[in-house]
């Protein structure tokens, strides 16, 4: 029974059939392709973005002139010697002894270099109970980290022989070395645990190994490929470790979704009695028609942030593109290809305890049924509740605060290295992350710029913005200086940000910038922070457009229906909003932030909103595309709007499922680091797709389209004009099955 040919037009379905009939063709150019896309990458070498290119403004002109000079800046350390009790002072001559011995300690190492002491460069607190040593690291900053123990060494040494003192060290190399220490092996734990969680539970959604494999596979072997292109487009367009990791997540999620998506619709048919050839050419029209929509789709997304002029994003969102684009590749030419060369065995490997328990006789999920029997029943009262609920949770978000974050927000008490940044903040404000105003001239020496050093010095203590000491540091050679100024306000990001727009508008005009010729930008944590802010905040305009203006067109041509595509719109946003409150409330808020180890952050990390906004917008697509051409294929069958919802709701139940379950999963992973911005992002994301996956998908959209009926496939005469990218329904599919039209995909 309905095994004759199918007369299907569309991308997917010519590529899925010329895979099925050439199938070791298929899988040989898959092949090739990752092996020659590995091994090119790996040829070229990946290139990572520069310091100088991260932001534009002044941050990037400061990076810019010491480029440009040559000049390699040291990562810098600084030893705090502190009174425990209070009793001892700088002038104690145990104090002394102990500062004197921390500058013969370090200096012994032969791993520093101008080490400088806080009776030389007045670093001592006003109370006189705590100093600084400082020193620079030789060699490269970059590498410091793992140069720096023999010095921590001797720190610690020094602090034995001195049980009234608090002797501590911290500094960029300090803070690499217990930061890789901590959580370097946290992250990579977090990555290589994503794949075995994806293969557990396709194995329960399955109960077979070979079909639960082949997703997985797809997955990693996108992810391998996008590995390589990443090394090659690096030399156009800089990448990062940050961005690696985000292709890896995206590039898991998408690849298990577009294969668990296809392997499904392939099974169903055959279990509806369909020949494996027809059961392939149907899944290549529907569901691989569904899967090219959600692809570049999502793609579109992902390329909203190359809008953001901001090089880790442009990083992350070109190689999370990739990595889709690859994804979508492989599941419309090389998994039908490994499905017909399969045929019978895709089920081998069949688990005993997980086979699949046969829920009701027609295999409908009887969760779903029931849910949807409601909200079909009561569609407005669903929409209403549905819509008000998610309003609710995302009504925090009004007040979302975006800060990037500091070491004790973004580690809290997990690193001993916080308690020492706090305590040096506490006795010297602004000491630990100082502005730094680099300042280029024809001249360095010239009477008229050491003037204005020396004016800017003055005035930088005496304008409020800093409680000094402010330090110079000149490269004559270069003609180039360094003023680094302590900023009042410390680690209180707000209050420091006061004290650099005093720097900038008030203290630089009235004494640098009086001398002609002089570039003196200034940059700094604290600087770098406000920009990117500044810079973040005039991209979210154009990248808010340019992802709803697309992803509307993408839906008005695929599914040729305006109300579709503003629906789709609308519930996305929904979605978005609702992963924004929830972020709010638990983040900033702490409503139940020691339930996954937020307590005391206080704000969202700045670049998250933006960054969830792209992805979740992407990835909601899977779902919406993929339920909504279903039910549109059941309408074209000759069912009733009301009975196309509840059908195409019911039989993609299953796999949604399976797959919001495995997107939950493998973003909770990252929601476990005692990173603050990786939690953030993780409990983000896991949180949206599940509210996606339940309450948009199995309420509000069955709900909304059941208001509206026909009108759900509403195109004005004005539009027809548009190209029609939708598929055609064969007979054989509208044929019904021998086990009931309704046949579902059971997971």
């Amino acid at each position: 029974m309905g095994n004759g040919d199918s007369r299907v037009r569309g991308l997917a379905a010519r590529a899925g059939g010329w895979s099925a009939r050439h199938r070791w063709a298929a899988v040989g150019i898959w092949v090739l392709f990752v092996v020659l896309a590995m091994g090119i990458g790996s040829a070229a070498g990946r290139v990572d973005v520069n310091e100088s290119d991260q932001l534009k403004g002044e941050t990037h002109t400061a990076a810019r002139i010491i480029d440009d000079a040559g000049i390699k800046e040291p990562a810098s350390e600084t030893v705090l010697i502190q009174s425990k009790d209070g009793q001892l002072t700088s002038t104690d001559a145990e104090f002394r002894s102990a500062v004197t011995a921390v500058v013969t300690a370090v200096n012994g190492t032969g791993k520093v270099t101008d080490v400088t002491s806080p009776y030389d460069t007045k670093t001592i607190s006003k109370d006189g109970r705590s100093a600084l040593v400082q020193f620079d690291m030789r060699g490269d900053a970059d590498t410091a980290g793992d140069r720096v123990e023999p010095v921590l060494k001797a720190v610690a040494g020094v602090q034995k022989d001195h049980g009234s003192l608090r002797i501590e060290e911290i500094g960029g190399a300090s803070m690499a070395k217990q930061y890789n220490d901590a959580f370097g092996d946290d992250f990579k734990k977090a990555e290589y645990s994503a794949v075995p969680v994806a293969l557990g539970i396709l194995l329960i959604a399955f109960g077979a190994l070979v079909a639960a494999l082949l997703p997985v596979a797809l997955a990693v072997t996108a992810i391998m490929a996008t590995m390589g292109l990443m090394g090659i487009v690096s030399h156009l367009q800089p990448m990062s470790d940050t961005a690696n990791s985000v292709m890896l997540l995206v590039g898991l999620a998408v690849g298990v979704d577009y294969c668990l998506f296809y392997l499904r619709r392939e099974r169903e048919e055959r279990e509806a009695g369909r020949d494996a050839g027809a059961a392939l050419r149907i899944a290549a029209a529907t569901s691989g028609r569904a899967i090219i929509v959600s692809g570049v789709t999502v793609c579109v997304a992902m390329a909203g942030m190359l809008f953001t002029g901001l090089a880790e994003f442009e990083a992350m969102g070109l190689a999370s593109l990739m990595v889709v684009a690859v994804a979508m590749v492989g599941s419309v030419t090389v998994l039908p290809a490994l499905l017909s060369l399969l045929g019978e065995r895709v089920e081998k490997g069949r688990i005993p305890f997980l086979r699949r328990r046969n829920r009701r006789g027609n295999g409908e999920s009887r969760l779903w049924t029931a849910v949807l029997k409601g909200v079909l029943a009561k569609p407005l009262v669903s929409v209403l509740v549905a819509a008000g609920a998610l309003l609710a949770i995302a009504a925090p978000a009004v007040g979302m605060k975006t800060e990037n974050l500091t070491l004790d927000q973004e580690f809290g008490n997990s690193l001993p290295i916080v308690g020492t940044y706090n305590r040096v903040n506490d006795a010297f404000p602004g000491g630990s992350e100082p502005a730094e105003v680099v300042v280029k001239a024809k001249d360095i020496n010239s009477p008229e710029v050491k003037q204005a050093l020396a004016d800017f010095r003055a005035q930088a203590v005496s304008s409020g913005a800093s409680l000094g000491p402010v330090d110079i540091k000149l490269h004559d050679a270069q003609n180039v200086a360094f003023v680094y100024v302590p900023l009042v306000g410390g680690s209180d990001q707000d209050k420091a940000a006061k004290s650099l727009e005093k720097l900038r508008d008030d203290v630089r005009p009235a004494t640098l910038g009086k001398v002609d010729g002089v570039q003196a930008p200034i940059t700094g944590q604290v600087a770098g922070s406000h920009d990117f802010n500044d810079q973040l905040l005039g991209s979210v305009a154009p990248v808010f457009a340019f992802v709803v203006v697309f992803a509307f067109l993408l839906m008005l041509l695929s599914f040729r229906s305006l109300t579709v595509a503003i629906t789709s719109i609308v519930l996305n946003l929904l979605s978005v909003g609702a992963a924004y409150g929830i972020l709010v409330a638990v983040f900033q808020h702490g409503w139940g932030a020691s339930l996954v180890g937020a307590e005391g952050v206080g704000a969202i990390v700045t670049w998250l909103p933006l960054f969830l906004f792209v992805i979740l917008f992407g990835l909601s697509m899977d779902y919406h595309v993929f339920v909504v051409s279903r039910i549109r294929e059941a309408r074209l069958r000759g069912r009733t709007t009301r009975d196309a919802i509840r059908h195409g709701v019911v039989t993609t139940a299953g796999v949604v499922t399976s797959a919001a379950i495995i997107m939950v999963a493998v973003f909770a992973i990252f929601g476990t680091l005692s990173m603050q911005s990786m939690k953030q992002m993780g409990v983000g994301l896991a949180a949206a797709v599940l509210i996606d996956a339940t309450v948009i998908r199995g309420v509000l959209l069955p709900a909304v389209m059941a208001l509206l009926g026909e009108r759900n496939w509403y195109l004005p005469n004005w539009l027809r004009w548009l190209p029609d990218l939708t598929h055609d329904e064969s007979p054989e599919a509208g044929t019904p099955a021998a086990r009931g039209e309704s046949e579902p995909v059971r997971v």
